[in-house]
């Protein structure tokens, strides 16, 4: 069976672990993960308390991982029997948008309280995304976030991109995340 590779790209803090928590506690496939950031093993802890494997780089000054880390990270996971391979990338929207890290798919996270305005500020990122994830949504009624600007920029830029919307803790949109993915490993 073959392993689909997905690279999450974010801003800090929108969500990208838990969203990896949520989808490992599924129990719905075998899940290994590159974990980078700047510092500290804190998320790739995190996501071998869910039940995956996971290891962490760390890239000291770098604001993105690169193919070459990936490469060398992918020796520290035992892939044999794993259905999914995430990269959760270096928090930020500009910089890991330039590097291939040899993913078969690119997915962005965009937090309610971050703002619809990103997409348009941040336009390379979301180019580049096969999905767009948008998170933290059970906060939607406290934030002035227009999804509705978000489907229609994003597809401004990128009209073949996926839109999720999703709140990985209450599980609201979670199941579509999974069926995205299971529709993806099967017919890659």
């Amino acid at each position: 069976d073959k392993i689909l590779c997905l690279n999450l790209m974010s801003s800090p803090g929108s969500g990208k672990t838990t969203l990896l928590e949520a989808t490992i506690k599924s129990g719905k496939f075998k899940i290994g993960v590159i974990e980078g950031d700047l510092e500290t093993n804190r998320d790739a802890d995190r996501i071998i308390k869910a039940g995956a494997q996971a290891h962490q780089i760390s890239t000291g000054e770098t604001c993105h991982l690169d193919a070459f880390m990936v490469h060398e990270g992918l020796h520290h996971i035992d892939t044999k029997n794993l259905d999914l391979v995430f990269i959760e990338n270096v928090g930020n929207l500009v910089c890991p948008a330039a590097f291939d890290v040899g993913a078969h798919l690119n997915v962005v996270l965009l937090s309610v309280p971050e703002g619809s305005d990103k997409i348009a500020k941040y336009p390379v990122i979301f180019r580049r995304a096969d999905c767009v994830v948008i998170t933290k949504t059970a906060l939607l009624p406290h934030f002035d976030f227009d999804m509705e600007e978000v489907v229609r920029e994003v597809h401004k830029l990128n009209p073949k991109a996926d839109v999720i919307a999703l709140d990985s803790k209450s599980g609201e949109g979670v199941e579509k995340w999974l069926k995205f993915l299971q529709y993806k490993k099967e017919f890659r």
